[in-house]
């Protein structure tokens, strides 16, 4: 796919002279007030993130009854809460596919060395995340807080079967095999996207440089894969449940080319939450080289939630490990109360899962990047009525697809700290180069908006106010292209519908979707 040279999109100035009633080209209502999509010359689309969040999207959280309750004692209470845990994991799963809660009752818990939940089906719940609930003071040396995780990785389970197709768009749900015997609807599958040398060049990669070194952005051979399941079959023509948020263009993934593959996961653990409570650390300003405390890591995890959770003065607050998926994060409000001075900042909410939806949740304190996608990430991913009072969401590194931020707004963001920055990072790091494609912004405000198109595909702006920055990640000034291209679309105003997330899940799974997850 041959397309225009890299720019950034940008406005200058006041609203641009349009109405509110403007649509969008890429979304919009049709006249029975569905969405309708536009698309480029390669049938390229925004793709439907509806499917992002606890079990793919429109399920409410559930209300798991209590199995274990404890009252705070004086001392260190991680034994105690951890033999709750290992209890609870020892029960039989229920009809509901959970096992039950530990419950913590109001006051306040010292925990000194890291929890860990590894069994299917186990909630650890406080009594409340405010004042009087139930508050874990962190102590000890610095250590993680809890981490939920399974055990391995996907097991492919057969041979890789060829994608025959010269090119997938993004946003589709439907592609071509060179033969589908042995594939049935149900089926677990990998839809795997090499990395190719020809690739990398087409996307300007191989020329990235830092005092003098060779920086390598992705290593030709590796293999950015697309968690999914299959929906349909028909002849050699295979649906599957979510979109693709990338593109397949053979022309630069042959040879080995695109292909799918069946997987088994069996030491991925599922249905599992954390609610209703306070994580305090002790607050320090540390190079995120040196021991941290921080509040959560997961993996090998599926159908997942954090709920009114509160954490204070923790670094890399929250890392969502690569085999993460199917995530919502509700009302998850990280503060700092002193500001981090490290050239290297960290990141409070570290995505590297798929399907992950961030709603209602904020941010604040100084010197932190409130969300970022790591490496090789393939949504849907959506940060959803999220707010920060400093920079906002800004894709990290090497390539990460199908992220939607919407209707949020981003306080104080600078030129060098952008509100939203879906960007080539060039040489940062150790050679970020692009960060994102097929990204999309939708009605955000924020102080500074960095929107750049990668080569053979696209990021949009939409609906969003703000203002482009005049320097990139390395500090060199560069020069404000005209307003806009089209992808950056109705620069300060509002358009409809007011969440494009919100709209997609009523259209696919209808208003008790929607109501599910509190609208």
């Amino acid at each position: 796919m041959k397309r225009k040279s890299v720019c950034l999109l940008s406005i200058v100035g006041a609203v641009a002279m349009v109405s509110a009633q403007t649509p969008s080209r890429w979304v919009s209502f049709d006249s029975t007030h569905r969405l309708q999509y536009g698309t480029d010359a390669h049938s390229n689309r925004i793709m439907d993130f509806s499917h992002a969040g606890y079990r793919g999207g429109g399920v409410a959280l559930p209300a798991v009854r209590a199995a274990r309750t404890l009252a705070p004692v004086a001392g260190d209470s991680t034994a105690r809460i951890q033999t709750a845990i290992d209890q609870v994991s020892a029960l039989p799963l229920g009809a509901d596919g959970f096992r039950g809660a530990v419950v913590l009752e109001k006051g306040v818990y010292d925990v000194t060395r890291e929890l860990k939940i590894s069994a299917s089906g186990v909630v650890l719940r406080g009594s409340g995340s405010g004042d009087g609930g139930t508050t874990l003071k962190v102590s000890g040396p610095p250590h993680r807080f809890l981490d939920i995780s399974g055990i391995g990785a996907w097991q492919p389970n057969g041979a890789a079967v060829p994608i025959t197709d010269g090119y997938v768009p993004a946003g589709t749900t439907s592609f071509t095999v060179s033969a589908a015997a042995g594939l049935k609807a149900g089926d677990a599958i990998l839809i795997q996207r090499p990395v190719t040398e020809k690739w990398i060049h087409f996307m300007g990669m191989d020329l990235l440089e830092r005092n003098g070194e060779k920086q390598i952005w992705i290593k030709a051979g590796t293999i950015i894969s697309m968690d999914r399941t299959i929906a349909s079959i028909a002849g050699n023509k295979i649906t599957v449940d979510v979109p693709l948020s990338d593109s397949l263009d053979a022309e630069y993934l042959n040879p080995p080319g695109a292909s799918i593959v069946k997987y088994v996961f069996p030491g991925r653990v599922e249905r599992i939450g954390v609610e209703s409570l306070r994580v305090v650390a002790p607050a320090q300003d540390v190079s995120i080289n040196q021991a941290q405390y921080t509040f959560l890591r997961t993996n090998a995890v599926s159908d997942a939630w954090l709920r009114d959770v509160s954490v204070i003065d923790t670094q890399n607050t929250i890392t969502l490990g690569p085999s993460s998926r199917r995530m919502t994060l509700e009302e998850v409000h990280i503060t700092h109360t002193v500001p981090f001075t490290e050239a290297a900042s960290p990141a409070d909410i570290a995505i590297s899962g798929t399907q992950i939806l961030v709603h209602r949740s904020t941010v604040a304190g100084k010197g932190v990047w409130p969300v970022v996608t790591q490496a090789g990430v393939t949504g849907p991913n959506v940060v959803l009525h999220f707010k920060s009072d400093q920079a906002g969401v800004a894709p990290h590194q090497r390539w990460a697809t199908g992220l939607l931020v919407d209707s949020s707004d981003f306080e104080n963001g600078t030129e060098t700290r952008p509100s939203v920055a879906f960007s080539n990072r060039e040489y940062a790091g150790s050679g970020h180069g692009w960060s994102v494609g097929w990204a999309v912004a939708w009605n955000v405000t924020g102080a500074y908006l960095l929107i750049q198109q990668p080569p053979g595909a696209m990021n949009w702006c939409i609906g969003c106010t703000g203002r482009p920055p005049t320097i990139l990640w390395h500090g060199n000034k560069i020069a404000i292209p005209p307003i806009p291209s089209d992808t950056w679309e109705l620069p300060g105003v509002k358009v409809e519908p007011a969440s494009l997330y919100i709209e997609q899940l009523r259209e696919r799974l209808g208003p008790a979707a929607v109501k599910n997850i509190g609208y």
